[in-house]
């Protein structure tokens, strides 16, 4: 079995390891925590692509350094992180269940009063690392619907599997799934 994926991506080459996440079905785990040139790379990358917008909003956690990344370069003094769990100092959550495809059990996400104010009738920017079966993505819409925002893009660094086909996706490159003996499905 080929155990690893070659990606060139914003000008850079990695290699992927691929993780069995159900039977027959594998992924790249595309990791960017710590690779600060990768994180730079794809935030520019990124923000030669994206509309116009107000304000970003990811949801907690592997996409926080590439949102700050894109905040820093653009110079905004905002983003907004939905909260895998709610914390003592949010006031008036609005909380919704999401189910990802690398996570083996129902998580949450939610936002609270300062989230909503820095969302309500602005131009939302819905960015995250990778999006595939998009559970993720609608969590966050539903959020930012919830809280008043208007959803100008969705965007990734990368689209696996189906989501590249999607036509609502601004992403870097596509991602492909992997059968067990690591070819590509």
């Amino acid at each position: 079995m080929n155990k690893f994926y070659n990606l060139e991506i914003a000008g850079l080459k990695r290699e992927l390891p691929l993780f069995k996440v159900a039977d027959n079905l594998y992924i790249a785990a595309f990791i960017m925590f710590g690779d600060v040139e990768v994180t730079k790379a794809c935030a520019e990358a990124l923000l030669k692509k994206a509309p116009e917008y107000d304000i970003i909003v990811t949801a907690e956690c592997k996409s926080l350094p590439l949102v700050y990344e894109m905040a820093r370069q653009r110079g905004d003094s905002n983003y907004i992180v939905c909260r895998k769990a709610p914390k003592v100092y949010m006031k008036d959550i609005i909380t919704t269940d999401v189910n990802s495809i690398t996570t083996k059990k129902l998580q949450s996400l939610c936002i609270g009063e300062n989230e909503i104010n820095a969302i309500k009738d602005k131009k939302v920017l819905i960015v995250d690392d990778v999006i595939s079966t998009g559970e993720s993505l609608e969590a966050i819409e539903y959020l930012v619907n919830k809280a008043g925002g208007n959803i100008v893009g969705r965007m990734a660094v990368l689209a696996e599997g189906d989501a590249a086909d999607r036509d609502d996706l601004i992403f870097l490159e596509p991602l492909p799934l992997f059968n067990e003996d690591g070819s590509i499905k």
